[in-house]
């Protein structure tokens, strides 16, 4: 009898075993379903974090500045919460009577102007327009005189910059460098020789807000000394415009063109631009190619979308441009330059005709970086080339379509 009982043993362990066997190929499918889950839902986790990244370096490009230091090693021995990637050019006081005053920084605009003390009159006028209206203003002084302007009342509220002869290009890169301006919600970069005598910085501003423009310049009144484009020349009966029409000269402008000058296009004497806007321009703007020619065609790249609708040209608030050429010799456009040196101690040096070779030089520097640039970077897409093929396309049907109904 003992003997059968090891037998009857085995078979209720074989008969639990099966069962429980039985049990597990039943759930095979139940396993694979919730594994299945779970990598969808792990998948969908890391795409929604990668978008939310994404998303946070377009809405607050500048906090990344701080974490790319941290993840490089730089920062390795100071603690984490002690970091302030971002900066601002607003003057603080040596002493408060108020030390728990938190000074608001809504709604601040930036004016930087190059400025000689030649200009100082329309300097001020152009200063008294903006200071108003919360904005803060910097000076680079590029003939090297600062004392000369302690006498006007809102001197002691800008900030001066002294660099001997250096353009507004070269200044731009070095002091107003995005994580530096990054408060600011609009920076104006304009040249010193502007009339502002039609021109009010708050309706501008309204007008820029409510177009959704993120780069854009004044009109100029017809009746400027230097106008080098069409498309910067005010429109009497407009608000805005962000094209033009013309079919004069070598550049035709029509409703096929998608490019500047056509459309997409501001000049340099006067732009402005939005902050995600400068973030793109600071890093356009060559860092040894000090007279910036070239930079203006390019700025549409920059226009965060679609060029055509991003950039425009303000009509009713314009400005005059007077052409006063002062950096490297003086007088008006047409007028007799000053010669300022002489060269291989012989012949004198004509400034102004020595600063356009530089510029013509550095102009065909630009183009061939861009051109080299866009042929080494193959991930690189030219966001407008589409668009251009199939405008220009549906131009050239709608002629046909007219020539065979005529």
């Amino acid at each position: 009898m003992t003997s059968l009982r090891p037998w009857k043993s085995i078979k209720k362990n074989a008969f639990l075993d099966g069962g429980r066997c039985g049990l597990k190929k039943k759930q095979l499918p139940f396993m694979a379903v919730l594994c299945t889950v779970m990598l969808f839902i792990a998948y969908r986790t890391t795409v929604y974090q990668y978008q939310h990244t994404q998303m946070e370096e377009r809405l607050h490009p500048f906090d990344t500045l701080k974490e790319s230091a941290l993840a490089s090693g730089f920062l390795h021995y100071l603690p984490h919460g002690i970091v302030h990637a971002s900066s601002d050019l607003e003057l603080k006081p040596l002493w408060s009577t108020n030390r728990s005053k938190v000074e608001s920084y809504s709604l601040r605009n930036l004016l930087a102007i190059p400025v000689g003390l030649k200009l100082k009159n329309n300097v001020d006028t152009i200063v008294e327009k903006f200071l108003p209206e919360n904005f803060t203003v910097i000076l680079f002084h590029y003939d090297g005189n600062v004392d000369g302007w302690w006498d006007l009342k809102w001197s002691s509220q800008a900030i001066h910059i002294v660099a001997q002869n250096q353009t507004k290009w070269w200044f731009a890169k070095r002091f107003l460098h995005p994580a530096v301006v990054s408060i600011y919600d609009y920076i104006f970069l304009w040249d010193e020789d502007l009339g502002v005598e039609k021109f009010d910085p708050r309706r501008y501003l309204e007008l820029v807000r409510s177009e959704g423009l993120e780069i854009s310049q004044p009109a100029l009144d017809p009746n400027s000394t230097d106008i080098h484009h069409r498309i910067t020349i005010r429109a009497r009966t407009k608000k805005f415009h962000r094209r033009v029409y013309d079919s004069r000269g070598s550049t035709k402008c029509s409703d096929a063109s998608e490019g500047p000058p056509c459309t997409g296009f501001v000049e340099g004497m006067a732009p402005v631009f939005s902050r995600s806007a400068w973030y793109c321009t600071w890093h356009l703007i060559q860092n040894d190619l000090v007279h910036g020619w070239g930079v203006d065609m390019k700025l549409g790249y920059c226009a965060q979308g679609d060029r055509t609708k991003k950039v425009g040209v303000i009509d009713s608030e314009y400005i005059v441009h007077k052409g006063i050429r002062t950096l490297g010799g003086r007088g008006k456009k047409g007028s007799k330059p000053e010669a300022l040196g002489k060269k291989h101690s012989s012949a004198p040096v004509d400034a102004r005709v020595e600063i356009r070779r530089q510029s013509t030089w550095e102009l065909q520097i630009f183009k061939d970086r861009w051109k080299e640039a866009v042929k080494k970077d193959r991930k690189w897409v030219d966001p407008f080339r589409t668009s251009n093929r199939r405008r220009s396309s549906t131009y050239s049907n709608t002629r046909k379509q007219r020539r065979h109904t005529q």
